[in-house]
């Protein structure tokens, strides 16, 4: 079972949740500034904890790194990772949240997550957010993709100067699955590997107001901070 940190809506009637699975080495505390930089009234935010501990942090799987490679996972932790995340949502359908009010959200290790449970969920979810981060065996999601997966709205963004997943590894990934019939937008920013910008946060922003068909907040303006 994951640990996830929950923070409620402004608007306590509100049962529009967004699920936000961190990178290697983080944490759900690393996150706890999303909700205020998206400054959604109607969102809940669920922080999740990965499974496994990682130098002071969390990891969702074991990961080999190797320069000029494209990143290799090993074991079964995706998997496992999937059917905890599965069983995450579960426990709020349960407690009444359909489907529908529920995205997911998740950056590097997490953006793989989201997409790879995100598309194999089989209720159809609000949408799903990916930053920085690659689909696993793109090929095997594709034909595992849940009959629903198709219909439902996704984001990737990625930096051009990113040095650990190099743009030109993750965008024909992202080609592959529009080519699939997948709705997904492909939204590249001048950044690392990191979220850095109101620009960024804003366009995640009207993304989630659009896939749970939300009237849009006014546009915030200035910088954020940044995570890595």
């Amino acid at each position: 079972m994951l640990n996830a940190v929950r923070i409620p809506a402004r608007d306590a009637t509100s049962r529009r949740t967004l699920l936000v699975l961190h990178g290697l080495g983080d944490s759900a505390e690393g996150w706890e500034w999303l909700p205020g930089e998206l400054s959604l009234p109607w969102l809940n935010c669920l922080l999740a904890n990965a499974p496994d501990d990682y130098f002071g942090g969390h990891s969702w799987f074991d990961l080999k790194v190797r320069d000029g490679t494209a990143p290799e996972i090993v074991g079964d932790g995706v998997e496992r990772s999937r059917r905890l995340i599965h069983d995450l949502i579960g426990r709020e359908i349960a407690a009444g949240v359909s489907a529908t009010e529920i995205a997911i959200l998740g950056f590097s290790q997490g953006c793989v997550m989201t997409l790879d449970a995100g598309l194999r969920h089989p209720g159809r979810l609000a949408g799903l957010v990916g930053i920085s981060g690659w689909a696993h065996q793109p090929e095997r999601l594709i034909a595992e993709a849940a009959p629903t997966a198709r219909a439902l709205p996704v984001l990737v963004t990625h930096g051009l100067q990113d040095p650990l997943l190099p743009i030109d590894w993750v965008r024909p990934q992202m080609k592959l699955l529009q080519a699939a019939g997948f709705d997904l937008v492909w939204q590249e920013f001048e950044k690392e590997h990191t979220v850095a910008g109101r620009a960024e946060v804003n366009f995640i922003r009207r993304f989630l107001e659009s896939a749970f068909a939300m009237p849009p907040q006014p546009t915030r303006r200035g910088a954020t901070g940044t995570v890595g």
